[in-house]
């Protein structure tokens, strides 16, 4: 039996030998007589920077760059720009941790853990395939600590807002319930515009945060959002 494999990029590593590297586009096919290539690679990348950002596993390097290290320097650059005053920086489980620990080695304000997750490994609040879904995960999945939280002015580092569904139905709520004096939200990705056509999880523009807030700028959709990813622009920093 033959096993198709889906178009993928696997990116050099060292010690690893070309031949064995799958380039992106490429297809090959798995047979009893070894590897048949059917579609050739190309030798470029078009690697999603969403990948050190959020969806990368904290380990992981692509093009030899470490997600790590990116959420921490974006958490530094963060701070760099930024001028509120807080008594402590926490990040919203599991891949704002980073960005907020960058942005504390930055500032100064001390990092800690006002949100824990439900679970080690419970799930993404944005990739289930209904708003439903995605509402019981978001309520469920993050556990405030009131000994932490109660009194303080919290700078909550974030990787991004898709839909906003965990940001601000749920994780906010609860920082405030527990008794925040301030919550400063400082996500490290620049607002999302589009949807992305190789997932699930966004399939269409109107369901995202940033366009919800030129709708709500505007009076209107509009179909021209270039003055809004200016990141120069007045627009653009109106809506982020």
């Amino acid at each position: 039996m033959n096993t198709w494999l889906p178009r993928r990029a696997f990116f050099p590593q060292p010690g690893i030998p070309d031949h064995e590297i799958l380039e992106p586009g490429e297809i090959i096919r798995i047979g009893k007589d070894g590897l048949e290539t059917l579609v050739k690679g190309r030798t470029d990348n078009r690697i999603c920077s969403f990948l050190w950002i959020y969806t990368g596993y904290p380990a992981s390097s692509y093009e030899g760059i470490s997600v790590e290290l990116v959420r921490e320097r974006c958490g530094r650059f963060l701070a760099k720009n930024d001028h509120v005053e807080a008594d402590l920086v926490a990040g919203v489980p599991d891949s704002g941790v980073g960005h907020a620990i960058g942005y504390a080695m930055q500032s100064g304000i001390p990092y800690r853990r006002p949100l824990v997750k439900y679970t080690p490994g419970y799930g993404r609040s944005y990739t289930p395939p209904t708003q439903e879904i995605r509402d019981l995960v978001a309520t469920m999945k993050l556990v405030p600590v009131r000994a932490v939280i109660e009194g303080n002015r919290i700078v909550l580092c974030e990787d991004s807002i898709v839909r906003g569904t965990q940001l601000k139905n749920y994780t906010v709520k609860k920082l405030r319930e527990s008794g925040a004096s301030e919550v400063h939200v400082r996500p490290a990705c620049p607002p999302l515009m589009f949807p992305c056509k190789y997932l699930l999880s966004t399939r269409s523009a109107d369901e995202l945060a940033a366009r919800r807030a030129i709708r709500a700028l505007e009076g209107r959709d509009i179909e021209n959002v270039d003055e809004y990813l200016d990141d120069g622009s007045e627009k653009h920093q109106k809506d982020g």
